[in-house]
């Protein structure tokens, strides 16, 4: 499952800088892939200690975590659903990711200069979420005007378009974005083709300053990134507080360096690690690993996902031919020493297609095509 989350935010916020990180990060992570598709993209492994664990279990030829890809998506200022900036080229890349990594400046820096003239993250918020609202009510509009001609003649799935348009196109009037109007899954799938922008779930990347790190870490430490918070809860946002500068830093250290420098500021992750956790949370998704002398890897599938879903995630042969899964949970494998004394101990388990997926089975599949 490759999953994308575009970077946004205003001029010198550190979008960048941060994007930049990962990308340095991604290169160096000791037996993990990283690759640069373009020069706006770039492939990040989920770090997973489980996996680690099982790798050092199993002693595999080869190694593969599961992977999100980040987008740095340029050009977004006010006035960009008019076109102002890059514009349309903006709406175009963010219109094609899974989530959205909206960064905010929470940091003074007088030789910074800020676009709004003030440092407001809460403003700086309201400022994209208003384009990319009035992006969205255009791209309804155009839409409702297409259908509406149809449903004049009677038609009656145009009808009911129509009404969804309309009633989607009331709440962004009244500043909601999508995600926030409440939407039924079947209403949400009425307007998957128009890939909006503001149905798709947020988190907010908090850009602090060094010095402040910590504070910003603990609710109540950091008057600007709780304001974001605050937000947050309103919206059912993620939240996530970084430095920027000391992402940049770690990049140029070799994967050695790198835990003494975190232990050095007092952090047990690094705040991209935390990005990318908080991302894959976000899309509401898990892991589950298989595990052979040849290769563990990690598979990633939606929570709630069946053991059918599952073995679609790895190949489309092993859900047409499913027969049954092999399931042992990542804690019974630890302890039992591998799947044969997991066996001989009895939390070696056969489940059916509907079985439900744990975060963190390691499983096989029988299959007959």
């Amino acid at each position: 499952m490759s999953l994308q989350c575009g970077i946004v935010g205003l001029p010198n916020v550190g979008k960048s800088t941060i994007f930049n990180a990962l990308t340095a990060a991604g290169a160096e992570m000791a037996n993990y892939p990283f690759c640069t598709i373009e020069p706006n993209v770039g492939v990040v492994a989920v770090r997973d200690p489980r996996l680690d664990a099982l790798v050092a279990l199993a002693k595999p030829q080869r190694v593969v975590p599961t992977v999100m890809e980040f987008v740095d998506i340029a050009g977004l200022v006010k006035g960009a659903s008019q076109g102002e900036g890059l514009g349309n080229q903006f709406l175009g890349h963010i219109r094609q990711v899974d989530a959205v990594a909206h960064v905010v400046r929470c940091f003074v820096d007088d030789d910074i200069t800020h676009v709004q003239g003030r440092v407001d993250p809460v403003t700086d918020i309201q400022v994209i979420e208003t384009e990319l609202m009035l992006a969205d009510l255009a791209a309804v509009e155009k839409r409702l005007a297409n259908i509406s001609k149809k449903a004049k003649v009677g038609e009656k799935e145009a009808k009911l378009l129509e009404q969804l348009y309309q009633k989607v196109a009331q709440g962004l009037n009244e500043g909601r974005p999508i995600r926030l109007q409440g939407l039924t899954a079947e209403e949400q799938g009425g307007l998957k083709d128009l890939f909006l922008l503001t149905s798709k779930p947020v988190m907010y990347v908090c850009n602090v300053a060094e010095s402040e790190l910590l504070q910003a870490q603990q609710e109540g430490g950091h008057a600007m990134v709780d304001a974001v918070r605050r937000l947050a809860v309103q919206q059912g946002a993620g939240v996530v507080a970084i430095c920027g500068r000391i992402e940049a830093e770690m990049g140029e250290l070799d994967v050695s360096e790198r835990q003494l420098f975190l232990e050095d500021l007092g952090l047990e992750e690094s705040g991209l690690d935390r990005l990318v956790h908080q991302a894959y949370d976000l899309l509401g998704l898990m892991t589950f690993f298989t595990v052979g002398p040849k290769e563990v890897r990690a598979w990633t599938v939606k929570h709630g996902a069946t053991a059918y879903d599952a073995a679609g995630a790895i190949h489309s042969d092993f859900q047409r031919g499913f027969i049954r899964a092999e399931v042992i949970a990542f804690t019974d494998m630890i302890a039992c020493k591998g799947e044969q004394g997991a066996k001989e101990k009895g939390k070696f388990r056969l489940e059916g297609r509907e079985y439900v997926v744990s975060d963190g089975d390691c499983m096989h599949f029988r299959f007959n095509v």
